[in-house]
């Protein structure tokens, strides 16, 4: 997962902290059928991100990536209230671009972002309530 991520290093505890002390976010666990946790989605604003346990989803990693994002897409239209939702996704994140657009997210720009060292190109999305 850390390969499509913005940040590829293992988080330090005090970054997190440091990360946790900028702002608090509605974060939100996600279960797999069996209410294993297997997943989460943080929302700062209007803009999402999520991350799965790919390794241990295993082939029920798509279905686990249908029902997070309708999930999550519901959530920030119904309980949070917003108008509009984006994010960010690495543009080689192909998987993830094709699932966003599924779920009616349309892509509004690219630019460049330094990720390791390594200049990569950066996808925001975003869908209207």
């Amino acid at each position: 997962m850390r390969a499509v991520s913005l940040t590829t290093h293992e988080i330090k505890p005090e970054e997190h902290a440091r990360w946790w002390e900028k702002r608090w976010p509605s974060v939100l666990i996600y279960e797999d059928d069996a209410g294993t946790p297997a997943g989460v989605v943080i929302f700062d604003g209007n803009t999402w991100s999520f991350y799965l346990d790919v390794v241990g989803l295993g082939d029920r990693l798509l279905p686990a990536w249908m029902r997070l994002e309708k999930e999550a897409v519901e959530y920030a239209f119904g309980t949070l209230g917003l108008e509009t939702l984006g994010g960010e996704t690495l543009a080689e994140n192909k998987q993830v671009l094709a699932l966003h657009r599924r779920f009616g997210f349309k892509e509004t720009r690219r630019y460049e972002r330094l990720v390791d060292g390594e200049m990569k190109t950066v996808v925001w999305t975003e869908r209207g309530k």
